[in-house]
């Protein structure tokens, strides 16, 4: 006799599908964004959570990378997979494809939440961490930032910046499109109408008076910051392109959001050996107080900002919520 594979809940019940334009402008501040990045990195800390090494699969000619991530909310109750496929055969944005996705399951009712785009997850979840990532490894008095990249990154990461460090007065932006320059100072302007951001022309002048540098540039970027344009006590984050190796290969100290992600794909910073510099602390464990992130004042920092599937469960059960109660998206009877 052969089980049938689906009891009659399951036919029953639907699955809501929250598309890009759906999620577009879902209500959520850089705040309440931090605050779940944060609740999600301390549970993780503490075992409540999963958080699996991620699969992958490419096309042998470069043309195509996919990636599988697996991960469970203990303290949400919450499990997820997330997916990504991208397509990038010429290399360029004329033929560029790029789809990801995430679908959410209530693990204290076995009911399916929500199936979603992971495009605005993604674009908030990010600059989150790296808000995180510098609360935590500042030095005091730090006042001064400098953001090079004027992308969906670049585009959001002062307002979650100044959600976590709001002592950052001094902001500076590097960039090469009129258009990107625009809209992260509109970006910035809503969530902190009376921040003051300047334009600069030279970054590597502008990094060494920089508390704080934010490299969230594209492949195409020609910036390099070199760990001697670094100030001392300087932070340097690295989400994008935009710093030399030499700003991993010679700091003081290692951050990273994960080591095991680092080595995955931090690779084109490796050293002249071809080996990737060692973390010394991870942002869990420093949330925690479990590691230490900065040891005196003078240090140069390193961080790596790489994703946790854990993030993006948080970030992505969040809008979903906000969401639902607003009655957006689509009931799709899957399992009928």
């Amino acid at each position: 006799m052969i089980e049938e594979p689906l009891n009659t809940r399951d036919r029953s019940t639907p699955l809501r599908v929250l598309s890009r334009s759906d999620l577009a402008d879902v209500p959520i501040t850089p705040g309440d964004v931090v605050r779940a990045v944060e609740e999600a990195y301390l549970a993780f800390a503490a075992g409540d959570s999963d958080n699996p090494r991620k699969l992958s699969v490419a096309n042998p000619d470069g043309w195509s990378v996919a990636y599988a991530m697996l991960g469970r909310d203990g303290r949400r109750r919450v499990v997820a997979m997330k997916t990504s496929y991208k397509f990038d055969p010429g290399h360029d944005r004329s033929t560029k494809r790029y789809y990801t996705t995430i679908t959410l399951y209530d693990d204290a009712t076995g009911a399916p939440i929500a199936m979603m785009d992971c495009a605005r997850v993604g674009a908030l979840r990010t600059p989150a961490v790296t808000a995180l990532l510098v609360r935590e490894t500042v030095r005091r008095g730090a006042e001064s930032v400098l953001l090079i990249g004027t992308g969906t990154q670049g585009r959001n990461a002062l307002p979650h910046l100044l959600a976590a460090n709001p002592q950052l007065r001094k902001l500076m932006l590097y960039g090469t499109h009129p258009e990107g320059l625009e809209a992260v100072r509109r970006q910035l302007a809503f969530y902190n109408p009376h921040a003051l951001l300047e334009t600069v022309e030279d970054p590597r002048a502008a990094a060494g008076a920089a508390d704080v540098v934010l490299a969230t540039a594209g492949p195409g970027t020609e910036v390099a910051i070199e760990y001697e344009d670094l100030a001392p006590g300087a932070v340097a984050v690295l989400v994008g392109y935009g710093l030399a190796p030499s700003t991993l290969i010679d700091a003081d100290r290692v951050i990273a959001t994960s080591a095991e992600q680092m080595a995955l794909t931090g690779t084109d910073m490796a050293g002249p050996d071809g080996r990737l510099r060692q973390v010394d602390a991870e942002l869990p464990q420093i949330l925690s107080r479990r590691a230490v992130a900065r040891r005196s004042e003078d240090e140069r920092i390193f961080v790596y900002n790489s994703g946790l599937v854990l993030t993006d469960i948080a970030v992505a059960h969040a809008l979903a919520e906000r969401a639902i109660a607003e009655g957006r998206g689509t009931e799709v009877p899957l399992w009928d």
